[in-house]
């Protein structure tokens, strides 16, 4: 949003200067990003008089000047056509920063003639593209600043220009007014009354409007009012410097006034020249395949469903986006009919973003005007057009009503304290409110209906101290208990999140932080990609649905390291998956990754490829760092991204906890992974509490004793798994059994030649340890005939021979 001071002082009246403007601009939230002030870029300029010119001695074009200054006499080579005696102008000296030319001045030779400076043109000031001749005054002091000259006799050449940010929750500041309004309530000048227009006109208009009932929540209000007579020429000059200042080109009078007021009031209109126009205006909605030449020459096929003006012939404008070419105004209208509405703000924008129009009118209906000054507006437009081009209004004509906006919450003045925490006296509160157009009414504080951000109690705490200056803010610490320590604030599922990262980090497992956002195809292959989880407005096309697992974002990331070089991966990411797009319907993950190798070539050997018991581990690592049971079973029921055989559920009883092993050769190859890669997934939220809620850890449990370790080896079928074996071993004594783990298998040909088809051997260490005495021979045998016992019932097995 652009504007010039003189420009805002039109509605506000200040002495401020620019550089407190901008400050209190960006202090009440209208961020300045740009101050031009043509006075600070001038401020080395002086007049002078030329009081001789000759003919320079080896140049045809050129002269040679000796010019009167406020530093003596000077000479001075001058290419101008109009440098003359007598001739008082704009003089630039040794030293000085030109900027039309981006060149600082210093004392030179033109053709071995000495020149201390130059007589300045308008392009080389940047006060216009005038380059024909050096600036010309009519009068003017030696020695006189020219910014003063300037502000004397054209301060509009000098007039500073304000380039501000608006946010889109303030749709009110993308008028001057608005802006003017602000700086009000700041205490940084007076707010003007705004002008009001009341015309009764002097015959019906010839031209009606009506709304179809179908697009009333679109269109709900539209007025205009038709003036005839006029004489469209160009506009005043005072509106086209202001218009060209904010970067518009000045068109004609009808044209520019309409531009005028959508950046001095925040209140687009349009005028439709009549003679083209034959017949009533009918807003509708656009019908399937509907064309239109707009005023930018281009044509556009519109939406269909989207709001458009029409007459007799067809359409003429798109609703609160941009008018049509065939009725635009020209040098030869004489009758136009001016039109002031309110648009629905999402219509709007969903218009715009279809056809890809960015018109100053779409960009302030789809942030919300003011329904309320929908007729006011019209009025003093049509005023306007009057004055400036003549002729003669009709009466008013009007179609639906203005939507009722009006909403008023109660100011408690001490919840200042509590959400921002300033002190802001009530009596201070009330007026500033009041100054940024709020009707209060006892505690109640009416919204004007210009401010359609204003939604709640809070927003007018907020209105209170962005006036008032953030700045105030004083930074005080939280407070602390007198005594002891803290409650904790983190949940338990907080903790064993926050437990799980550092657990994987310390495994040496690189963290990844991925999007929750990943393709339809790659969703598919883990369970995903319904129109559940299918965003509305996804960010690019490959983003278009909620991840299922984590584990798509980091085969993604290992084929990213491995298309550049970096084969060995560990990766890991804790974050939330989506099952649907319904509350409730996520869950917590934390998911690692191996690809390649355990460690880098050497020679020893030590570099083998990973496995599922590389994942298994570490795994069970991160489970008994969280708190999960140390005891659970293994399921075979997986997920279709997993390999079928080699790969398992850790489970406590129907209570998945894990998943671990190879993923599934396809997968890999869809994700263009080479492998090996073996991953697990740990379901965070399915792992129990614990049922004593202790902060501290258990006494250690340690034996003076001496333990005892035998060994074991089985003779058991080839489908017998290796962890039913060892708790059938450990259920044996669970008081004396201290620990059993497989340490040995002998599977295959060779075992099968000597042990019988189908067979296999599993050697197991069982560790005993006693707590109260040392164990005789006679119970380490009774024990050991309980384990042979216990894995013969649970597995069929016998003692290898």
């Amino acid at each position: 949003m652009k504007f010039t001071l003189s420009w805002l002082k039109d509605h506000l009246e200040t002495d401020a200067s620019v550089e407190e403007i901008g400050r209190v601009l960006t202090d009440l939230g209208l961020e300045i990003e740009e101050i031009v002030d043509p006075a600070a870029r001038l401020s080395g300029f002086t007049i002078a008089k030329v009081i001789a010119a000759e003919q320079h001695p080896d140049a045809d074009r050129l002269r040679v000047l000796l010019v009167e200054t406020d530093e003596g006499e000077k000479q001075i080579v001058c290419g101008a056509p109009n440098a003359k005696t007598g001739l008082i102008g704009v003089l630039a000296k040794p030293g000085d920063y030109v900027p039309g030319i981006d060149t600082t001045l210093s004392v030179g030779k033109i053709r071995g003639v000495e020149s201390h400076g130059m007589m300045a043109s308008e392009r080389e000031l940047e006060l216009s593209d005038e380059h024909d001749g050096i600036i010309e005054l009519p009068s003017g002091e030696v020695g006189q600043r020219f910014t003063d000259w300037l502000a004397e006799h054209a301060p509009d050449k000098i007039d500073p220009i304000f380039d501000i940010a608006i946010t889109p929750n303030r749709p009110d500041a993308l008028g001057v007014r608005g802006i003017a309004r602000d700086l009000a309530a700041r205490g940084l000048g007076t707010l003007k009354p705004l002008a009001e227009a009341n015309i009764e006109g002097s015959f019906a208009s010839p031209v009606n409007v009506s709304i179809d009932p179908a697009i009333a929540a679109k269109a709900p209000y539209f007025t205009g009012r038709v003036v005839r007579g006029v004489t469209n020429g160009p506009s005043p000059d005072w509106m086209q410097k202001r218009l060209r200042a904010i970067g518009l080109r000045p068109i004609n009078s009808l044209v520019d006034i309409t531009n005028y007021f959508t950046h001095d009031l925040n209140r687009p209109l349009h005028v439709f020249d009549i003679a083209k126009m034959p017949g009533d205006l009918h807003l509708r909605a656009a019908r399937h395949g509907e064309k239109l030449l707009a005023l930018d020459d281009r044509e556009y096929r519109l939406p269909e469903g989207a709001v458009v003006i029409c007459d007799e012939t067809g359409l003429e404008s798109i609703a609160g986006v941009m008018g049509g070419a065939a009725t635009g105004a020209d040098e030869t209208t004489t009758d136009v009919f001016i039109e002031a509405a309110y648009f629905d703000p999402i219509s709007t924008a969903a218009t715009g973003r279809a056809l890809k129009i960015n018109s100053d009118a779409r960009y302030r209906f789809e942030r919300g005007v003011d329904p309320d000054f929908t007729l006011p507006g019209l009025n003093l437009a049509t005023q306007m057009v009057m004055d400036l081009c003549g002729g003669e209004a009709s009466g008013p004509v009007i179609a639906g009503e203005a939507p009722d906006h009006a909403r008023a919450y109660r100011l408690d003045t001490g919840r200042v304290v509590s959400l921002v925490g300033m002190e802001i006296d009530e009596t201070v509160q009330r007026q500033t409110l009041e100054a940024l157009g709020f009707r209060m009414d006892g505690d109640m504080a009416h919204v004007p209906s210009w401010r359609p951000d204003v939604q709640g109690e809070a927003d007018l705490i907020e209105e209170v101290a962005r006036v008032a200056s953030l700045t105030r803010l004083v930074g005080r610490p939280m407070p602390r208990p007198q005594a002891g320590v803290p409650q904790p604030v983190l949940t338990p599922l907080q903790r064993r999140e926050r437990a799980a990262r550092r657990m994987a980090a310390g495994l040496g497992y690189n963290e990844c932080v991925t999007y929750s956002f990943i393709d339809a195809k790659a969703a598919a292959l883990f369970g995903g990609g319904d129109d559940a989880v299918r965003l509305e407005n996804p960010i690019s096309s490959e983003m278009t649905h909620l991840r299922p697992d984590l584990l798509p974002g980091l085969l993604a990331a290992a084929a990213r390291n491995q298309a550049r070089g970096f084969g060995d991966l560990a990766l890991f990411e804790c974050g939330p998956v989506f099952s649907g797009g319904e509350p409730g319907e996520q869950a917590l993950q934390l998911s690692g990754l191996l690809v390649g190798s355990t460690a880098p070539r050497d020679a020893y050997g030590s570099r083998r490829s990973v496995d599922i018991y590389y994942a298994k581990a570490d795994a069970e690592a991160i489970l008994s760092e969280i708190g999960a049971p140390a005891k659970f079973q293994i399921d075979r029921k997986l997920d279709g991204w997993w390999h079928p055989g080699r790969s398992g559920n850790i489970q406590l009883g129907p209570n998945r906890l894990a998943s671990f092993g190879e993923v599934h050769p396809k997968i890999l190859r869809e994700m263009d992974v080479k492998g090996p890669a073996v991953a697990f997934t740990i379901h965070i939220p399915n792992i129990p509490l614990p049922k004593s809620r202790t902060t501290t850890r258990p006494a250690l449990d340690a034996s003076a004793l001496q333990s005892v370790e035998r060994d074991f080896a089985f003779v058991v079928d080839h489908d017998v798994e290796a962890l039913k074996l060892v708790n059938a071993a450990a259920g044996a004594d669970k008081a004396l059994i201290d620990s059993v783990r497989v340490f040995d298998q002998f599977a295959g040909e060779k075992a099968e030649a000597q042990m019988g088809p189908g067979k296999k051997s599993v050697a197991i260490t069982a560790r005993l340890q006693p707590r109260d005495k040392t164990l005789t021979d006679a119970e380490i045998e009774a024990v050991s005939a309980k384990i042979v016992e216990k894995v013969a019932k649970a597995t069929g097995g016998v003692l290898r021979s």
